[in-house]
């Protein structure tokens, strides 16, 4: 299997790129957050890749980060999602907005992705739930596991997803999820 590419950069097409790497050019299939991050052609660049052999065909997919290509690997376990469409979630989201929109049960993020419907979005979420490490689980700006259970809390007691997060900016690292939540609303009150 290959892991990593490092070479030249021959051809950036949307998604799709040939990576020269000592004479032999690599034709890599990259989701859209790696296109954007691309050095210009010609120059050097390194990815870490994810190899599918089928019967047809030996395709190659590139990633900026671990964290996509875990992702990715996590997508294409799931029942009716491909390599294709694990590319266009990852298009059109980051790692941690996915990983928010799975943490909060968030259908709507999702089907705004071209090609993700709502029966395929209820299932993403279903099968991704607990699976995100706690790294990619928590919301951006938060501390880890006890932040997301204090975000849970708070959208319980009907504050919006906003208003929460800016909260749980306030709350100490290292704050039981008790605590989180006391400081968190201590923090809505004054605002």
């Amino acid at each position: 299997m290959i892991g990593r590419l490092s070479g030249l950069l021959l051809d950036k097409n949307p998604a799709q790129l040939i990576v020269d790497c000592n004479g032999v050019g690599y034709e890599v299939s990259v989701p859209m957050s790696t296109f954007y991050h691309l050095p210009s052609t010609g120059e050097r660049v390194t990815l870490l890749t994810h190899m599918v052999v089928r019967e047809d065909a030996q395709l190659l997919y590139g990633f900026g980060t671990a964290q996509e290509r875990e992702l990715f690997r996590e997508l294409i376990k799931i029942s009716g999602i491909g390599a294709r469409t694990a590319l266009a979630i990852l298009s059109g989201m980051s790692v941690n907005d996915l990983a928010q929109a799975v943490t909060l049960q968030e259908v709507g993020r999702l089907t705004r992705i071209p090609g993700i419907g709502k029966k395929t979005a209820e299932r993403l979420l279903l099968e991704l739930k607990g699976k995100l490490g706690a790294e990619l689980g928590a919301a951006p700006g938060t501390k880890g596991e006890s932040s997301n259970d204090i975000l849970s809390a708070l959208l319980a007691l009907g504050y919006s997803e906003k208003e929460a997060l800016l909260a749980i900016k306030q709350v100490p690292a290292g704050s039981s999820v008790s605590d989180g939540i006391r400081q968190a609303l201590k923090a809505l009150s004054k605002a």
